[in-house]
């Protein structure tokens, strides 16, 4: 069965949208949640819907009652379904396109081993009451930051502190947001690191113009798929390849003490401990990230492991792609982006997959390719020096 969501839904996804488009998103999304912590035995899956019993709200002639929630899971749900109940996801997925028969009876058998277990359902109401999408299924002590508060509480506090800063992309998948905010007032030559490389995308050389700005990605799940994040990343000038700094996250894990039974209402108190936690995050990025001498030190130490020579391409490339899980297609498209990019070195791999990552049109695969640039250009290094 094919994996579809009602017309009318709400949207769930975006690519490369202004702040402007991002925001409307998510404000259209704050307004559709429907959020509840019931049992397992309050849960049944039905013709590959989760139904969420006495959760949905019925208008008639006679006033306002309560009936069932229909949700169609969305591929994260059901992830999210196969870890909480214990069922193989792949299996599960199988199940769904082959026989959604089986779908019902394994999560239903599951749901009636622990009657009394509770769960946070996370939805997206049509605007009936009775039907929408099931955005995940989590447990009764995740405590959600949710995008939107969360977006305006940094952006809030980068104003705060007076940098002046442009949001390059909004990006927003089923599972994660991701926000790239970049300061041109943060700029730093990387001669060693760009002498060579020509854009695939503009043709500038980078041996004409070394310039790197400081930076910083945004990213947030509300739906168990990570942290809230700030991660630092250096942003090539002429090519937008975005050099991520993963090791020097700042980050804050979405737990905290059991949930209330029933519907939840995120615009109560429980977002002002998050909220204030990620205003403090965000002006220790900005006073960090931001930083002309902790940037020149960075970029110090890219530059230190940029240089190695890669006399065979195609094996280092394969080899990297191995350690660090690419898909074949993405292995395929930084081959083609270290050929045209023409630095021969492990900083040319760098350059490489951060090229490539920016042509994916997978949100989350895009950004974790993206994410690896760095390690991919030591794992380069390594190989290269190994193969002389």
């Amino acid at each position: 069965m094919e994996q579809t969501t009602d017309q009318n839904a709400v949207s769930l996804t975006t690519r490369n949208a202004d702040l402007n488009d991002m925001v409307e998103l998510l404000r259209t999304q704050q307004a559709a949640k429907t959020d509840h912590v019931v049992a397992a035995s309050a849960l049944a899956a039905l013709g590959g819907q989760m139904l969420v019993h006495g959760a949905g709200i019925e208008l008639s002639p006679d006033g306002v009652t309560t009936s069932d929630l229909t949700l169609a899971p969305t591929r994260t749900a059901d992830n999210g379904i196969a870890d909480k109940l214990g069922i193989p996801a792949a299996y599960l997925r199988r199940t769904r396109e082959q026989n959604i028969d089986l779908y019902d009876d394994n999560v239903n058998g599951w749901l009636s081993h622990q009657p009394d277990r509770r769960f946070l359902v996370r939805g997206l109401a049509n605007g009936d009451g009775r039907h929408g999408v099931m955005r995940a299924l989590l447990s009764d002590r995740y405590r959600p930051i949710e995008n939107l508060d969360v977006l305006m509480t940094c952006l809030n506090g980068i104003r705060e502190a007076g940098h002046p800063v442009d949001i390059v992309s909004a990006d927003l998948s089923e599972s994660r947001m991701y926000v790239k905010i970049r300061s041109t007032a943060v700029a730093t030559m990387a001669p060693a690191l760009l002498t060579g490389y020509t854009s695939p995308f503009s043709g500038e050389r980078g041996a004409d113009n070394p310039t790197v700005f400081a930076g910083f990605v945004l990213t947030n799940s509300e739906t168990g798929q990570g942290k809230f994040r700030l991660i630092p990343q250096l942003t090539v000038q002429i090519c937008n390849n975005g050099m991520t700094l993963t090791k020097q996250a700042i980050d804050e894990v979405h737990a905290g003490g059991r949930l209330e039974h029933g519907q939840i209402d995120w615009s109560s108190d429980t977002q002002a401990a998050s909220l204030a936690l990620a205003r403090k995050m965000t002006r220790d990025a900005v006073g960090k990230f931001l930083d002309p001498v902790w940037v020149a030190a960075r970029i110090a130490e890219i530059e230190a492991d940029a240089g190695v020579e890669v006399t065979q391409p195609q094996q280092t490339i394969e080899h990297v792609s191995k350690k660090l899980r690419f898909s074949t297609a993405a292995q395929d498209s930084i081959l083609t982006h270290f050929i045209r990019g023409g630095a021969p070195t492990s900083g040319g791999v760098l350059h490489a997959v951060t090229a490539a990552a920016q042509t994916i049109p997978d949100v989350d695969e895009a950004y974790e390719v993206e994410s690896r640039g760095i390690e991919a250009m030591q794992l380069s290094a390594t190989f290269a020096a190994a193969a002389r």
